[in-house]
C-alpha cells in the first residue's frame, strides 16, 4: 500500500511523525510551494521532515494543478491524505487516487462543516467538539465518515488549548485508522445529513470588537481568536488598533481596562498596532 501525505500545517506534521513513531512511512510528501500563503495561520515546511526521514517532497501551487496529478500517478499512491488544507480537491482528482483521499475535521462531522472550526466551537459556546476522519469525496465535508473523537470544551477554553487538543486528536485518529489502512481493511460510514450544519470561514477582520458588544460576547472572541490565530482587536483610534490576546471579565493587576456595554474587561496580554 503506497501512501501520499499533503499539509502545511503543524497538525499535518504532527501526524506524519505519530506514523513515524509507530515504524510507518509515507512514499510521498506534499506541501504549499514556500511563497505561498506565508501568513496563513500556522504555516509550516516540510523540508526538514522529509529531509531526516529520507521522503520525496513535492511542492505545488494548487492540489488540482496537472503536476501534482501527474507526481501521484508516477509514485502509484494508492491513499491520499490531505490534512490542515484549504484547497479542496477536485472530482479529477479524487479519481486518480487507487484508494482515495483521506481527508480529516476539527468537529464531529456532520456538525460543523465548513471552515474555522476551532474559533467556532469556541464562539457558539459549545461544550464539545471533535476530530473527524473521513473520505473526501467531491462535496464539502461530506464523505464517509472512517473515524471520530469527541473533545471537550472547559468554559475557560481558549483558541491556543483547543487547537492543541485536536492537534493530540489527529494524532490520536490516525494512529487508529493506519493499521487498517495498511491492510486495506478500512470501512466508512456515511454521514447523517438531516443534522449536518455549516460553517463559514473566518478573517482578521472578522475579530474587531466593539463598545456596544457585553463581555460574553468580547470574552468569547478574544478566547476564539488568540494563538495561532490573528488575535481580536478594537480600534482605539483611525490608525491605531489594540490586538488582544488575552483577558478577563475578573478584575486583573496590571491590566489594560477597556469599557463595554455592561461592564469593564481587563486586559491581561496585549498589543499596540499602529496601521500604515
Amino acid at each position: 500500500m503506497k501512501v501520499a501525505f499533503c499539509t502545511c500545517v503543524q497538525i499535518g506534521i504532527s501526524c506524519i511523525e505519530a506514523i513515524q513513531e509507530m515504524g510507518g512511512r509515507f512514499d510521498l510528501l506534499l506541501t504549499l510551494n514556500d511563497h505561498k500563503s506565508k501568513n496563513k495561520s500556522g504555516r509550516i515546511y516540510l523540508d526538514d521532515l522529509a529531509k531526516t526521514s529520507n521522503t520525496p517532497l513535492f511542492k505545488l501551487n494548487h492540489i488540482n494543478d496537472p503536476d501534482v496529478a501527474d507526481i501521484l500517478l508516477r509514485y502509484e499512491i494508492d491513499w491520499l491524505f490531505i490534512i490542515g488544507w484549504s484547497q479542496i480537491a477536485s472530482a479529477d482528482l479524487i479519481r486518480i487516487l487507487k484508494k482515495g483521499i483521506i481527508g480529516a475535521h476539527p468537529t464531529l462531522l456532520p456538525l460543523g462543516r465548513g471552515r474555522a472550526s476551532v474559533p467556532w466551537a469556541i464562539i457558539k459556546g459549545l461544550d464539545r467538539s471533535g476530530v473527524t476522519f473521513f473520505k473526501i469525496d467531491e462535496g464539502v465535508d461530506t464523505g464517509k465518515i472512517l473515524d471520530q473523537l469527541e473533545i471537550p470544551i472547559t468554559l475557560n477554553e481558549t483558541a491556543t488549548t483547543l487547537y492543541e487538543k485536536v492537534n493530540q486528536g489527529h494524532i490520536g485518529l490516525i494512529k487508529q485508522i493506519w493499521p487498517k489502512l495498511i491492510k486495506d481493511s478500512i470501512i466508512g460510514f456515511e454521514q447523517d445529513e438531516s443534522i449536518a450544519t455549516y460553517w463559514e470561514g473566518r478573517t482578521p477582520a472578522d475579530g474587531e470588537l466593539f463598545k456596544d458588544m457585553t463581555i460574553l460576547e468580547v470574552d468569547k472572541m478574544v478566547r476564539a481568536t488568540t494563538r495561532p490565530y490573528p488575535g481580536a482587536f478594537i480600534m482605539l483610534d483611525e490608525k491605531v488598533k489594540m490586538i488582544i490576546w488575552s483577558g478577563s471579565s475578573e478584575i486583573l493587576k496590571n491590566s489594560k481596562i477597556i469599557e463595554f456595554i455592561d461592564g469593564p474587561f481587563y486586559v491581561s496580554d496585549f498589543e499596540i498596532v499602529t496601521i500604515s
